[in-house]
Order: C-alpha cells, then structure tokens, then sequence
C-alpha cells in the first residue's frame, strides 16, 4: 500500500519490489501525463468547435473537460512530486500538495457550474440555432480521444487510487462525449434547439457532484479526519485480542497525509514480563496487514503495578478511546 516515494523517504530495503514499485510508479506516470495531453487538447478543440457551432452543450463538455484535465494534471503532478524525498522542513515529503491542488480545483468547479447554469437558463427562455454538423463532428472526435485516453490509463496499475480516480474523470468526459453526439443527432432529425442547453444542464450536474466530492473529500484530508472506515474502538479491541502480551490501547488516532498514505499513532500498555520490542513489531504488522496502516507510531507502556484497592483491567481488554 506504501506508494514507491514512501520507500525512498523512509529508506527500507524492500529488495526484489523496489525494482516493479518503482517500473509501475513511471508507467502511472507516464500514462497519466499522456491522458492528460490528450484531454487538455482536445478540449481547445471542443471549446472552439462549441463556439462555432453555437452548442452550449459542447461548450459545457469543455468545461468538464477542463476540469478533468486539471484533476489528471495535478494527478501527474503528485505523481512526480511524490518522488522526492522528504527534507528538514516537509518530514512527511509533498504528497499533501496534491490535495490542496484538488481542493482548490473543487472550488473553482463551483463557479464553472454556475456560469452553465445560468447560460442554460437563458437559452431555455431565448433558443439560439445550433449547427448540428459540426457538434455532431466535435462530438465524435471528442469520443475518440476519451476512448484513447480510456486505453492508456487502463494498462497502468489498476490498484493505484490516483490513477483510478483519473480513470473515473475519463469515463466522465466519455459520457459527456456520447450525451452532445445524442443532442446533436436530435437537433440534426428534428431541428428542436433546447435539447443542447438541457443536454448541458445534465452535464453542469455532473461536474456538480464531482466537484462536491473532490472539496470534501480533500477538505476532510486537509482537516486532519480519519481515514474512510476507521474505527478505533474495533481497532484497540482487535489488537488487544489479537497480540499478545497486550493489556490496553489506548489515545488511538488516525489521519491520512494523502488518499493512499493513511498515519496511525497509539499507546500500548503491556502486562508484566512481555517484551516490548516483540509486541511493538506485532502490533505494526496486524495494524499493516489488517487495517492497511503501513505507517504506524506505536508508543509502549509498561503496566502499572497493581496496589491495594487498585481497579484494573484484565490482560486483553482495550480501554474504550
């Protein structure tokens, strides 16, 4: 689950992995950056054909594709940055630098969406004449470049969040593809021109949603939030069943410095005549193995004697966090 920088920063030998982590880290690269080339282009094309065809739909795909460019961009980017190593001042390197980027980019979605909107309305209330021609043109090759696109990022690590997240955006820029060569072909057969500014309304929405996820998710990262789905009481109580020698888990806190770079710190108290070195390397590998923390701080705690009226908790029960 540690991404190829986190090897470089943290320096372990992970032998014969190095090498593939490191050949599969360049392919992501490498097929992001193309795809995102490709949609950055084509969506020049697609802007400029949507301003000469009169297609608020095609003009709004664009804006879609803007924002996926920016996303695939920034993907690239984390990609490269994630690389170099941590220093004196960036202990936990720059992989934070790609949210920031993603939540500044959330936000700026919020605006495409409502310069959209609000060109929709107006053209609902006063229909413009589309050449349905040159949309149904842009369209198709619009569709072609996001299939391309679709094919390089599908031959990279599938199980890379980033590059699944960037293939997501692509399979977005396809849908919009196929719903402009749907108005166009509508417009073409009937003349009837309200289809392109509703048609862009349905897309607004989509980059709508996509914005909203990318700000909170990204906002929530930012924020210090726990990684999706952790539970800390189940986690305490699990490793207090699970190694031995552990009496308590305790102050359990969990952040993420990126989506695929999730942190855990914790106390472990131990009963009496256990090793402390033994049990911290235990508690590291089911906090690995069983809740993907690759990156955890175990801190250990000697049990306090027991004294004459003293209440304690038995070995293998966890203190609620």
């Amino acid at each position: 689950m540690t991404p190829d920088g986190d090897q470089l920063r943290d320096g372990h030998d992970h032998g014969g992995q190095g090498h593939s982590h490191s050949h599969g880290h360049h392919a992501n690269t490498r097929a992001v950056g193309f795809a995102a080339l490709l949609t950055g282009g084509f969506m020049i094309v697609e802007l400029l054909g949507g301003i000469a065809a009169g297609s608020l739909a095609l003009i709004a795909d664009a804006g879609h594709m803007l924002t996926d460019f920016a996303a695939l961009a920034f993907a690239w980017f984390a990609f490269r940055v994630a690389r170099r190593p941590a220093d004196a001042r960036r202990t936990y390197g720059f992989d934070r630098l790609s949210v920031m980027a993603a939540f500044v980019n959330g936000l700026a979605l919020f605006a495409v969406t409502a310069w959209i909107m609000i060109e929709a309305v107006e053209r609902l209330t006063d229909p413009r004449p589309v050449t349905g021609g040159l949309m149904l043109a842009v369209a198709v090759a619009g569709l072609v470049v996001n299939i391309l696109s679709f094919w390089v990022l599908s031959r990279g690590d599938r199980e890379n969040l980033n590059l699944r997240a960037a293939i997501l955006h692509v399979i977005g820029d396809l849908l919009g593809s196929v719903g402009a060569i749907f108005a166009a072909l509508v417009i073409l057969g009937t003349g009837w021109y309200p289809i392109d500014p509703i048609l862009s309304v349905l897309v607004a929405l989509l980059i709508l949603r996509s914005a909203w996820r990318v700000v909170r998710e990204s906002g929530h990262i930012l924020l210090e939030g726990s990684p999706a789905g952790f539970d800390a009481a189940a986690i305490a109580a699990d490793i207090a069943g699970a190694v031995p020698g552990v009496a308590e888990i305790c102050h359990l806190h969990a952040w993420s410095i990126s989506e695929e770079r999730p942190m855990v710190t914790l106390e472990a108290i131990l009963a009496p005549a256990t090793d402390p070195e033994t049990a911290r390397a235990a508690i590291k590998a089911r906090l690995a193995e069983r809740f993907g923390f690759d990156h955890a701080t175990v801190e250990i705690k000697a049990a306090a004697k027991p004294s004459s009226g003293a209440s304690g908790l038995p070995p293998g029960r966890a203190r609620p966090i």
